[in-house]
Formats: C-alpha cells, structure tokens, sequence
C-alpha cells in the first residue's frame, strides 16, 4: 500500500514503528521511558515531545487511538496537505502533552504522559467546529463570542468525559479538543481550492 498523500496512513505507519520499536527497548524499562515518556523533566529530554506522541503504552491504548484516528484522520487530510496535516498533529499533540505534564500536577502527583490521544481529539475539534453545517448555523445565528465560548466549554467537557477514563490524561484530551475546536472553526489548516487527493483507504 503506497503512503504517498495519505498522511493519515503515514501518521499510523510511524506509530506502529514506535510502538515495534518500544517493544526492543521496552527490556530496558529506563530506556522506554527516557527515550519516550513525557513528565515535568521535559527540558531536559525536549525529544519526547515528539516521541511521546507517537507511542503508547500498551496494545490496548494503541488499538484505541489507531481505530479512531483511521476513522476521523482521512476527514480531516482531504481539506489540507500533508505537511500541515503532520505539523497540526504533532503540534496539538505535544501541547495537549504539556497541558497535561504542567497543570495536571495542579490537581494531584506530578503525571508523566505518553500517546496520540491529544492530537486525535484536536482533529475530532477540527472536524466537528470546521465542517459546514456547523459553520453555516453558527453564521446564521450570528452567535456572540461569549455564547461560542459557552458552547466551546460544554463540547469540551463533555467530549472529554465521554472519552476518558481511569489513567488517561484528562487534562490533555481537554487541551487537544480545544485547540480542534479553535483551529477547526478559523479553518487554520484548510487549504481553498486544493485538488481532490486520493482516498487513503480503498474499499
């Protein structure tokens, strides 16, 4: 299967990479988490911000994110390139990563955080803020900045209920949907009159 403008399936074949890889590091429990466990020593290992985005803890969290990112992320490649398909899942995954490493700790022990779960919900804010019927009754309504607010506030709590439970990283999936809802609704990596790329999976 050729991954050439299908950023979706090339974002999955790199996390099915790491997570292969984590398994021959993963002997030396100290290597795994150096090399990809974000938590509040995050300056010292700046590359985990990377690399804790793309790996998982376990078969069960990977077939998790892998499911629903095979679902939402070809929506969402279809309206942009690749190259910023790529730079918006890294981005809002490393700071829903930081949101979580920094303000977690606020709320109770200092958390260490690793998966794609924060960028994944920054696509599902993306599609569900930035699709048309969404745009279009928004406009229509000429709903005021402090209602969108409002509104914003009650999608991200409950989308982030609905998809949390014991051990995830609550405060993570909050931030990573709400930097989807903002960017989906300013359409920040939609590009205007772009040709239909090719599916990313084929029936």
């Amino acid at each position: 299967m050729r991954l050439r403008g299908r950023p979706t399936l090339q974002t999955l074949a790199v996390i099915l990479a790491v997570f292969a890889f984590q398994q021959v590091v993963g002997v030396l429990a100290v290597a795994e988490y150096f090399l990809f466990v974000m938590d509040p020593t995050v300056t010292a290992r700046p590359w985990v911000l990377a690399t804790s985005v793309y790996a998982h803890s376990g078969v069960t969290h990977l077939l998790a994110n892998v499911i629903v990112l095979a679902l939402v992320g070809p929506l969402v490649a279809r309206r942009t390139t690749a190259v910023r398909y790529h730079a918006f899942f890294l981005t809002t995954g490393a700071f829903a990563g930081l949101a979580e490493v920094s303000l977690g700790g606020l709320v109770g022990p200092p958390h260490a955080v690793l998966g794609a779960s924060g960028a994944i919900l920054a696509l599902v804010g993306y599609l569900l803020s930035g699709n048309a019927v969404s745009t279009r009754l928004l406009d229509r309504l000429q709903v005021s900045p402090r209602i969108q607010l409002v509104v914003l506030a009650v999608v991200v709590v409950a989308v982030t209920l609905a998809t949390s439970s014991p051990g995830t990283a609550v405060i993570g999936h909050a931030a990573g949907l709400t930097v989807g809802l903002v960017a989906g609704r300013a359409r920040l990596i939609d590009v205007s009159q772009s040709p239909t790329p090719e599916p990313e999976f084929r029936v």
